[in-house]
């Protein structure tokens, strides 16, 4: 059975090429209306990369008219 991979804040911001910071995922974390899903072990906040990548899919569209009906 394989571990499953996490990220930090930090490589989350680098893996979408530091378009969206640090302190953008942690307001996100804070409200809890956006972002991927996180896990919080020991005051340390990782991102599961399957929750990562399932959130990029569903932020996936066809045109910018679709991009307002995401949830």
């Amino acid at each position: 059975m394989s571990r499953p991979q996490f990220l930090t804040p930090q490589q989350l911001s680098e893996r979408w090429e530091s378009r969206i910071g640090v302190r953008t995922l942690a307001n996100w974390r804070s409200q809890g209306s956006t972002g991927p899903r996180f896990i919080k072990i020991g005051g340390r906040v990782m991102y599961r990369l399957s929750d990562v990548e399932a959130w990029e899919q569903r932020r996936t569209t066809r045109s910018t008219s679709q991009y307002g009906q995401m949830a």
